[in-house]
């Protein structure tokens, strides 16, 4: 398992049901209006293509995979996403 960012652009029409579903079912941690936090089995594409199947076909969807130990900062964000963060994106020197 790895963990992803997983970000999008719904255009109008917009319809966030299906794409809400999926991001429930996975477990992922809402961090900013449509950036998600998911610890999943990739690769990238493979979860890129699951996201785009929810949307519109001209929707924008991005997937990043992070890194344990990779450098991150948060301001307002729920309590939820930095807990998330804490716990699977941690400082190089603890994630060894």
């Amino acid at each position: 398992m790895a963990q992803f960012l997983i970000t999008y652009d719904n255009k109008p029409p917009r319809n966030y049901a299906a794409l809400c579903r999926l991001m429930a079912q996975w477990k992922a941690v809402k961090l900013a209006e449509s950036v998600w936090l998911a610890t999943l089995n990739g690769p990238a594409a493979t979860i890129r293509n699951i996201v785009q199947g929810t949307l519109q076909p001209n929707d924008i969807v991005a997937v990043i995979e992070l890194k344990a130990g990779s450098n991150w900062a948060t301001n307002r964000v729920n309590a939820a996403a930095n807990a998330w963060l804490s716990a699977n994106i941690l400082p190089a020197q603890i994630a060894a």
